[in-house]
């Protein structure tokens, strides 16, 4: 017998709220809920000021569905609202709480990855370098932090769940050297994140607090498209130690990428150069060379803004088919031309003490 989502509200609705003593689903705390083939899936929209109980409240939920005839998969995802932070303590001989961005415990540095706009080749640059920093022998993590677009998992080869030995920690998935963690991993691949702000924030500082990285060199952060507030949680939060900005060569590309790097000044964070994706293409019958979208275009943005031009990623079929087969073209043809570049572009990083 298959599981309908009127039988998950039914059930949920036996659960009650610790602060407001009303059952969950009139409190509005259900948020996202999805049916799918017996897998269920849906978010606790907290408060944060009475943690533990929300923690107590989202593992009954989670028991409880799990449960339920024709449920084999049950996951629930809490999130709180902002808390109220207490007045600082000015008493003598103790310190102020620490403010601003914090430094992720076990990870050297943190690297961003980002672009003013979407479809410039971003996320594959994100995977094939870390998987060519892998390949230098840097211990390298890659948080898939494009929550609206997750394409890590499918570019790198994992599937499955991450699993969490006490409800709290979350344990990481691994390939080709690079531990990775996207929300991708807790959604099915047509499945649409409908989240508001507040809760894409709460994942994001979950993926960073709360997942097991390990000791890491170096955890380059996937960034979503443009200059929201996916990118102003991870610089306010976490100690960012630069930012890669990607894009093709025309213009319509670059005067995104301005704004991106106007922001990422805005919030203080150090721009480690760009990164002209889709340089040129090379005709694999003729051997002639065609730039499609223009030439010299970042090159020309990246003198102006004095920023370095850190590498001229190519266009062709074989990247494209590495990132859609689970194997970047790093790990899929090491040997190739196109590989080389991604290979450059890391050993390039690492002896700036970037990675």
């Amino acid at each position: 017998m298959s599981v309908t989502r009127d039988d998950v509200l039914t059930a949920l609705r036996s659960l009650i709220d610790p602060v407001s003593d009303t059952p969950i689903l009139d409190a509005g705390l259900v948020k996202a809920l999805t049916v799918d083939d017996g897998a269920v899936r849906f978010v606790l929209e907290v408060s944060g000021t009475h943690a533990q109980a929300y923690t107590t409240l989202r593992d009954e939920a989670e028991t409880l569905v799990r449960g339920l005839p024709g449920v084999a998969q049950a996951s629930v995802v809490m999130t709180a609202h902002s808390t109220p932070k207490p007045p600082p303590d000015l008493k003598p001989g103790r310190s102020a709480e620490p403010k601003g961005p914090q430094k992720i415990p076990g990870i050297d540095r943190i690297l961003a990855v980002a672009s003013g706009k979407g479809g410039v080749g971003k996320s594959t640059v994100a995977s094939n370098l870390a998987c060519a920093l892998a390949a230098e022998g840097r211990r390298v993590g890659l948080l898939d932090a494009d929550v609206y677009g997750p394409s890590q998992p499918r570019m790198l080869g994992v599937s499955g769940r991450p699993s969490s030995p006490d409800g709290k920690t979350i344990l990481p998935m691994r390939n080709f050297g690079v531990t990775m963690m996207s929300i991708g991993l807790m959604t099915n691949d047509d499945q649409a994140v409908v989240w508001r702000g507040p809760m894409l924030m709460g994942a994001l500082q979950q993926m960073m607090s709360q997942v097991q990285w390990g000791a890491l060199d170096v955890l380059i952060v996937d960034l979503p498209p443009g200059t929201g507030d996916v990118q102003m949680t991870l610089a306010q939060k976490a100690q960012v130690d630069g930012a890669i900005i990607v894009s093709t060569p025309q213009d319509v590309a670059l005067l995104d990428a301005r704004k991106g790097i106007d922001m990422f000044k805005q919030l203080g964070t150090p721009i480690i150069g760009m990164i002209e994706n889709m340089s040129t293409h090379i005709c694999s019958n003729c051997g002639h060379e065609e730039h499609v979208f223009g030439h010299g275009g970042v090159a020309a943005e990246a003198a102006k803004l004095g920023l370095p031009l850190l590498s001229e990623i190519p266009l062709h079929l074989d990247i494209r088919l590495a990132a859609d087969g689970g194997a970047p073209i790093v790990v899929s043809k090491p040997d190739s031309t196109q590989a080389a570049a991604f290979r450059d572009l890391a050993r390039g990083l690492i002896a700036k003490g970037h990675a």
